[in-house]
């Protein structure tokens, strides 16, 4: 069975007696445009606006999540450029330069983390931001990413599973042979839709610490993931081994985030040391700071009392009014004695 069948009609049983057959593409002029590449485009700003939306509620400005994408964006390619063709070289031994073909396929989504991560790390330490705040605020967007992106795979009708007779199996019909496989894409979208409902609303209201967030994307992602890798026909293997190398990173982020969280969870974080908090109490001390130092220049107010702004009224200007101590005294029963 192909890995990819882009002109397979495509159909569900569960669903009926139909089956859709949508292009991949479609010309505009000279350009051919990829429906995959608009879903990701999609995907992205979605993400992009999301993260914009939120970053107040992590410290930051949306003029961070924009500036952060210069960057963030050639990094993410490359990177999931390289994660692809480390695995699959010898399709590009032969003639090296054809690595560089990105329009035909072949990146890796660990690889566009991966690159993504390591655009933020430069940026916030160019900054001197929080990097761990930032991770937490930035994992939504991979995940709105990777929820929309596997409809591209959809479009191109490939990282299907193999054959099976699940009662959700997608039926691929090329050349009159039809074959129902498990449709692997559609099982990681509802999967990381789940993970962002879920994340959305906790983050609102039980967000405790700094890196909160992203360890429960790697380990709700790696889940997913890993199980739902060892059905697909297309996996990247470890050289020379029988073991899937996204698998194998899934494995790994799950166990590993399980296993801080825990550990967090059980030593107990002080939402307090958080940097949107940590960065609200340094801001309202500096206003308190800037409000004193201005009293202390502008000097006494002009509703402050008598005596603070010409002593006790005993040393009122006698010339003014020569008897007025005498007379307080009289009217209060003071005879002055004591």
């Amino acid at each position: 069975m192909p890995q990819s069948m882009p002109n397979a009609s495509i159909s569900f049983p569960m669903l009926g007696d139909w089956s859709i057959n949508p292009p991949a593409y479609f010309r505009l002029g000279p350009f051919t445009i990829h429906f995959y590449g608009i879903i990701i485009a999609t995907g992205f700003l979605l993400a992009v606006l999301y993260c914009a939306k939120r970053a107040p509620e992590f410290g930051f400005t949306s003029d961070n999540v924009f500036d952060v994408i210069i960057l963030g964006v050639p990094l993410a390619v490359i990177c999931a450029r390289i994660y692809f063709c480390a695995f699959h070289w010898d399709l590009y031994r032969d003639n090296p330069i054809s690595a560089l073909y990105i329009w035909n396929g072949g990146l890796g989504m660990y690889g566009v983390i991966g690159g993504a991560i390591l655009a933020l790390v430069i940026y916030c330490r160019w900054k001197k931001l929080s990097i761990p705040a930032f991770l937490d605020m930035v994992c939504f967007g991979f995940i709105i990413g990777q929820t929309l992106g596997r409809w591209g795979n959809f479009m191109n009708r490939e990282a299907f599973g193999y054959e099976t007779d699940i009662f959700c199996k997608m039926g691929l019909t090329q050349n009159g042979v039809t074959y129902y496989v498990h449709p692997t894409f559609l099982y990681e979208s509802l999967w990381n839709l789940v993970g962002f409902t879920f994340m959305h609303f906790y983050s609102k209201k039980h967000r405790t610490y700094d890196g909160q967030m992203v360890l429960i994307y790697f380990a709700w992602y790696g889940c997913g993931r890993m199980l739902i890798e060892g059905l697909r026909t297309d996996s990247l293997y470890l050289w020379g081994t029988n073991i899937r190398v996204s698998q194998l990173v899934s494995a790994i982020l799950l166990l590993a985030s399980v296993v801080i969280l825990v550990y967090n969870k059980r030593k107990g974080r002080d939402p307090g040391n958080m940097y949107v908090n940590r960065k609200a109490a340094a801001m309202s001390a500096q206003i308190v700071s800037s409000g004193e130092e201005a009293d202390g220049l502008n000097g006494p107010s002009e509703d402050a009392s008598p005596e603070t702004k010409d002593g006790p009224e005993r040393k009122a200007d006698a010339g003014e009014n020569p008897g007025m101590g005498a007379d307080s005294d009289e009217e209060n029963g003071d005879d002055g004695d004591d």
